[in-house]
């Protein structure tokens, strides 16, 4: 069973998708670049070298994708960001940041090395 992960195509100059291919799973083909622009008409209208293009694997970021209100490439870093939705603003403007799942493991490594400097500190003092 194949699994292919989305393509997330996006205007250059402002981050803003254009297309999300979505992922897809079972008996499906991988698509090149030239096929999409053939196939989505978003792209069709596109000048080609004003589009880029983020290859996922399967499952990257699914949390995100699942929890976001919106998502964007950062013209400057080639990154996505994600907003989310805030349950005590809904009216809020959207603000894009790096993925929380990235955020999540960082802050994980973080506790995880201040743990391990505590237990070393704390072995220190008993000698």
């Amino acid at each position: 069973m194949n699994k292919i992960g989305r393509k997330i195509y996006y205007d250059k100059a402002t981050g803003n998708v254009i297309v999300d291919t979505g992922e897809k799973m079972g008996a499906v083909i991988d698509t090149t670049i030239d096929q999409d622009f053939e196939s989505y008409e978003e792209l069709k209208q596109r000048v080609r070298e004003t589009v880029g293009v983020i290859q996922l694997e399967y499952g990257q970021y699914a949390e995100d994708f699942a929890q976001c209100n919106g998502c964007r490439v950062n013209p400057e870093t080639l990154e996505l960001e994600f907003s989310y939705p805030d349950p005590n603003q809904p009216e809020a403007p959207q603000v894009f940041r790096k993925p929380l799942t990235e955020e999540v493991e960082e802050t994980k490594q973080a506790i995880a090395e201040l743990a391990l400097l505590i237990t070393q500190m704390g072995v220190m003092d008993i000698g």
